[in-house]
């Protein structure tokens, strides 16, 4: 414990976000710098409780008593080090993670939590600026040969670990760059795309092989991996939309969030986007359906591309402004939480229901027709609580139903769980030699979620592939 009376003597303290008429007109990351002096103060602040529920809250059990001593103690680059043995990417999860570590601290059953989510960003990037993250290839090779479809976190912390265990190891990419998620799914105001390009550049001096545009199932034949490496890791998230079937959904003007947000971050990397499929909310009255951090990422998306007026609307009811009775410390709290984007504009409402979309008589979409409905699970209509809203642009950010299921999946023969995700006994499917993690696994999830099962099922694989005695492609064991 670095400073035994911190947690009376300091207050939680977090960088200041950027003004908002300065920010939506660019697609920085949104904070200001935050003092170093100031993050050693916040270290200060931790009790190194005797039992640390922040581990426990931690998907990856970040050992965070450690390094918030040892940053309170100005001891940055073990810091890191101590950082690095559980999270492989900590400067993923110090800016778009919600922190559930802080949720669950004990400084925060009566003071505000202590501020984990800035001091490990802030050990991170003192690391980089330092120049002490650098690659680490492994010593010797074990010959096998590993597969990892998806380059999103899960698949890239997989990747790390197998090849820093010895094994020959290729990502296959659908796109055209590397990242899954954190490239084409995360708004560059939240995380620039610059911070994932290094870690890349440190995963290929190590000796892993990236493939982009290569979608397997589809223009990758899936026969082409199974005859080739002796372990296959499916890390390709859950990608299945859920859709809002209701009368007047066909429309144009209709999108998935996923749809929309993808190809901003293609123009923010200086990429053409043809104008006949473009999606854009300049100048347009645009409806978010989902409460969510889609829904906020489009929010913020379609503020900085001058949109008319933005509505945000959740089938939920709103929740309490502070931490409800129903989740006590140190569960995950039901409460409002006011992201970024909705300081920056735009209307947010609860309990709402779209009935049908009506649209001109060109087929673009014009209204929405809704109602105002109770508390789940039945969600009724209130009567006399119809209303219409016109709009341009609806953006449908309602989750996601589990991985895509044609393709890759159905080629392999791969089972499902009751969810629609991928079934696995310890990571592996029903398929022998072909893993799975991540969202593909669990259903849609954190980022912090993902690089655990990244790194769970590296050793997984490790394990299975150590009790093989020859490198055998998986088709040629098969048919054996």
């Amino acid at each position: 414990m670095g400073k035994v009376t911190g947690f009376l003597e300091l207050q939680r303290e977090q960088p200041v976000r950027r003004k908002v008429d300065e920010r939506v007109h660019d697609w920085f990351e949104i904070y200001e710098p935050f003092p170093e002096e100031k993050q050693r103060e916040q270290g200060a602040r931790c009790m190194d409780c005797g039992v640390p529920f922040c581990h426990t809250g931690c998907p990856v059990n970040n050992l965070i008593p450690d390094w918030n001593d040892l940053v309170y103690n100005n001891r940055w680059e073990v810091a890191v080090r101590r950082l690095h043995s559980t999270n492989n990417f900590p400067e993923f999860t110090g800016r778009i993670c919600p922190a559930p570590c802080e949720a669950s601290c004990v400084l925060g059953i009566n003071q505000p939590p202590v501020s984990i989510k800035l001091i490990e960003r802030s050990i991170v990037e003192r690391a980089w600026d330092e120049g002490w993250i650098h690659p680490e290839p492994p010593e010797q090779s074990t010959g096998k040969r590993v597969a990892v479809v998806g380059s999103g976190p899960a698949g890239l912390a997989a990747a790390q670990q197998l090849r820093r265990a010895g094994h020959s190891v290729a990502v296959y990419e659908k796109s055209d760059r590397i990242g899954g998620l954190l490239r084409y799914g995360i708004p560059n105001f939240k995380l620039e795309k610059h911070v994932i390009d290094r870690r890349v550049e440190q995963m290929r001096a190590e000796g892993v092989t990236f493939i982009t545009n290569a979608h397997v199932g589809v223009n990758v034949p899936v026969e082409s991996l199974t005859g080739h490496y002796e372990a296959i890791l499916l890390c390709g998230g859950s990608e299945q939309p859920r859709d809002l079937k209701i009368p007047g959904r066909e429309l144009k003007g209709v999108h998935y969030a996923m749809e929309f947000l993808p190809q901003q971050n293609h123009r923010c990397e200086g990429d053409f986007v043809d104008p006949s499929i473009a999606i854009l909310a300049e100048g347009k009255r645009v409806l978010i359906i989902g409460g969510g951090d889609t829904g906020a990422d489009c929010l913020g998306t379609s503020l900085r591309q001058n949109a008319k007026i933005v509505h945000q609307w959740e089938i939920m009811p709103k929740p309490p402004e502070q931490r409800a009775a129903s989740t006590p410390w140190p569960l995950w709290p039901l409460q409002l939480r006011t992201e970024s984007s909705h300081e920056e504009g735009g209307v947010r409402d609860w309990g709402i229901n779209s009935i049908k979309f009506t649209g001109d008589e060109n087929g673009n979409v014009k209204q929405v027709h809704a109602v105002r409905v109770g508390a789940p699970p039945k969600f009724e209509a209130n009567a006399g609580t119809e209303f219409t809203l016109d709009v341009d642009l609806v953006l449908l950010a309602m989750g996601f139903l589990g991985p895509v299921r044609s393709g890759m999946i159905e080629k392999l023969g791969l089972a499902l769980d009751n969810r629609g995700n991928v079934a696995t006994t310890d990571y592996m499917s029903s398929v022998d030699g072909i893993f799975a993690a991540g969202d593909m696994r669990r259903g849609q999830s954190l980022v912090v979620w993902a690089i655990s099962e990244g790194r769970k099922a590296a050793a997984a694989v490790s394990s299975y592939l150590a009790a093989q005695n020859e490198a055998v492609p998986l088709l040629h064991r098969k048919l054996a």
